[in-house]
């Protein structure tokens, strides 16, 4: 029986509410059957990006011929984690990594004033979050991390049309976890679990991410 003190729920709520990175499709359910209207079960259809609230990216996101969704096997996403919180108000930079003692073939999570700030409730989105600098995604390869997690909608600065963070990172199979609330959660190490629906050909999935201490 798994054995475990603390659990920590990373996951953001899905609804109107949600804020969607702009350009992608906004999160909508459409209650079809109703026990209110006299209709004997209760029935919504769901519409949403593959990238909507909490989720992962994949290779496939960017790079053609990769592996999709269907084709991981669930222990991909049963990861040892750390949780690295970051000062920085702008970037996740590798000069402040190298103060810390990360650890390697790892998920690491960052926290930032994106937590703190309390970004991810707002249900509204900013241009000014915290991402990271290409350095430092380059220091996770370096770390051979497995996964990468961050506490806003993207890895990549606003407004960066070439995407470097999440070339780097997905071109050397690190999988990427967007829209992760750390808000509650101490700086540490703990056990991640944000297994993906298993999606044919999709390229990215929402999870329901958790740590366990």
């Amino acid at each position: 029986m798994l054995q475990f003190t603390k659990l920590f729920d990373l996951s953001i709520p899905l609804g109107e509410e949600t804020a969607a990175y702009p350009g992608d499709p906004s999160y909508d359910r459409e209650e079809i059957y109703s026990l209110d209207k006299g209709d004997p079960v209760k029935l919504s259809r769901i519409t949403m990006s593959a990238h909507a609230g909490t989720h992962i990216d994949l290779p496939a996101h960017f790079l053609s011929d990769s592996k999709t969704i269907e084709s991981y096997p669930p222990e991909e996403f049963i990861l040892p984690a750390q949780v690295a919180e970051i000062d920085n108000p702008s970037f996740v930079e590798k000069d402040e990594l190298l103060t810390k003692e990360i650890g390697t073939e790892l998920a690491l999570l960052f926290k930032t004033a994106n937590s703190r700030q309390g970004l991810l409730s707002t249900g509204c989105f900013t241009e000014n979050y915290v991402s990271l600098s290409p350095a430092a995604a380059l220091y996770c390869v370096e770390k051979r991390t497995r996964l990468v997690g961050l506490d806003y909608l993207s890895v990549d600065r606003y407004g960066d049309q070439n995407y470097p963070v999440h070339h780097i990172l997905l071109k050397n199979g690190i999988i990427v976890l967007e829209s992760i609330n750390l808000e509650e959660v101490p700086e540490g190490e703990y056990t991640l679990v944000c297994l993906p629906l298993k999606l044919k050909g999709a390229e990215a999935s929402p999870v329901r991410a958790v740590l366990l201490k």
